[in-house]
């Protein structure tokens, strides 16, 4: 169990840590355990389990999953790391869960630290328990995840989406209970238009947040797909998305854009290369049927001088 003065000097020293606190402890009004619940509980262990916000040892195999989660995907060789951890030194972090009517317990938060503790052999881990209905239990759950930076894209979208469907939380409500920017919020949500099949792109890491959001602004989903294809095929970066995106917008502006005499011949470019990395600065080659010029830029006396030497040596 980790001492409660570095506990408190964690708190101070991580701000993520003081408001997922705040954030959780706002959904868990401290009230006692009714005797109903307490009675229930009675036949795990000798004395009543109480919500009395300190750490116990729980037996894993009593420990049921949320059906709340909003994660689908653990890195299998992060879970292996936290394994091992856990292993040599133990579990730091209690996890969270309620109680439930036969005795067992629901997990709230922790789940990869529960993962990794069975993973890990042990057949304990520490936890503190709440008393909170299934409304506070999803609500903590998926606010507890959205204050997390290893959800991917969908994930959080999806988050967001159940935020909004099943607590009728608005925009600037859900950008107060989990600390992100509005604007972002709505960027998430505009994800779920995409067609299932770059949902699955998105959430498997082929195509990144920046490369999704991008493609929403073509106009059918066919479009989006087959562009989302063409993207993953050619490894884009997400500049080369826009710009991609846009041609199809405007094929007409990309045309007057892009001036024929632009396109440069493939031995050109090529040549263009070789001498860009022998002088180390920039240059193009301008050539018209056999016949242009050689630019080559510096910014600074130095370069002059360098690319001088170059020339003569040559």
């Amino acid at each position: 169990m980790v001492p409660e003065s570095t506990t408190t000097e964690n708190a101070q020293r991580d701000p993520r840590r003081r408001a997922l606190g705040r954030g959780l402890e706002s959904l868990l009004p401290a009230r006692p355990v009714s005797a109903p619940v307490a009675s229930a509980i009675h036949a795990f262990a000798e004395t009543p389990v109480e919500a009395t916000g300190r750490p116990r040892e729980i037996p894993v195999d009593q420990i049921d999953r949320n059906p709340y989660q909003t994660r689908t995907r653990f890195d299998e060789e992060q879970l292996a790391e936290l394994s091992a951890s856990i292993r040599a030194t133990g579990v730091v972090q209690p996890i969270l869960v309620r109680s439930l009517p036969d005795g067992r317990f629901q997990l709230i938060a922790g789940e990869r630290r529960l993962l990794a503790s069975k993973q890990a052999g042990k057949e304990t881990i520490p936890a503190v328990l709440r008393q909170v209905s299934d409304e506070q239990a999803m609500e903590m759950t998926i606010v507890e995840n959205l204050q997390r930076a290893d959800l991917n894209p969908m994930e959080q979208a999806r988050a967001y989406d159940r935020l909004s469907r099943d607590f009728k939380m608005t925009q600037e409500q859900m950008a107060i209970r989990t600390g992100k920017d509005q604007t972002s919020i709505a960027n998430f949500l505009r994800l779920l238009r995409l067609p299932g099949e770059i949902q699955g792109k998105v959430e498997a890491g082929e195509l990144s947040f920046g490369h999704a959001r991008t493609l929403l602004a073509l106009d059918s989903p066919e479009a989006m797909l087959k562009a989302a294809q063409k993207v993953a095929a050619l490894s884009m970066s997400v500049r080369q998305t826009e710009t991609y995106v846009q041609g199809l917008l405007h094929p007409e502006s990309k045309k007057k854009e892009i001036p024929a005499e632009e396109i440069v011949d493939p031995n050109v470019r090529d040549a263009q290369d070789r001498i860009q990395r022998a002088l180390g600065l920039r240059v193009k080659i301008e050539d018209r049927n056999g016949r242009g010029r050689v630019i080559i830029e510096y910014s600074r006396l130095e370069d002059f001088d360098t690319l001088l030497e170059a020339l003569a040596q040559g």
